[in-house]
């Protein structure tokens, strides 16, 4: 084996081991779903005494807000686990322990898929509070709330349109 052989395998073991810079930062999404923790149990002290005295739509926004924590919370779980599976090491589970049945089944595309899907979700949520609350929202910043919607449901279907294609 010459030297070259040798940096050259050298380099490769160095980047192939660089994986494992992500682990901290996945491990630090953990700590913002912690974050997301707090403040729903804050949100939902602040709103359970006033339940029997707010409004529906009051209510419904606040619902609406709650939700969408939870699906931010979500969002950070499926790019925690499958980021984890997909670019530093399998998640070493025992048999006997719980396991998310969808782990280790996504590849990056399907997490993208995973990712727009959410995004359109939450993007959905937001948008359905700021027409809750329509009238105390300007018409253009309503205009580019909408457009902005879009744009997000659009490049998702165009995302899932182009794996489709791609696995094919």
């Amino acid at each position: 084996m010459t030297i070259q052989d040798k940096i050259a395998q050298s380099m490769e073991r160095l980047m192939y081991g660089s994986r494992w810079i992500l682990a901290p930062v996945y491990f630090g999404l953990s700590l913002a779903l912690l974050a997301l923790a707090v403040k729903f149990f804050q949100e939902f002290y602040h709103f359970l005494p006033h339940i029997l005295d707010m409004d529906e739509s009051s209510l419904i926004l606040k619902v609406l807000s709650m939700i969408d924590l939870i699906l931010v919370g979500s969002l950070i779980l499926i790019v925690m686990f499958s980021g984890y599976e997909n670019f530093v090491s399998q998640l070493d589970i025992a048999e006997a322990t719980e396991k998310l049945e969808w782990l280790g089944k996504h590849d990056y595309g399907s997490l993208k898929m995973k990712l727009a899907s959410s995004i359109v979700a939450i993007s959905s949520i937001h948008l359905l509070k700021v027409f809750m609350n329509i009238e105390a929202t300007d018409n253009g910043k309503l205009m580019w709330y909408v457009i902005i919607h879009l744009t997000m449901v659009v490049s998702a279907l165009l995302m899932g349109y182009l794996e489709k294609l791609s696995k094919h």
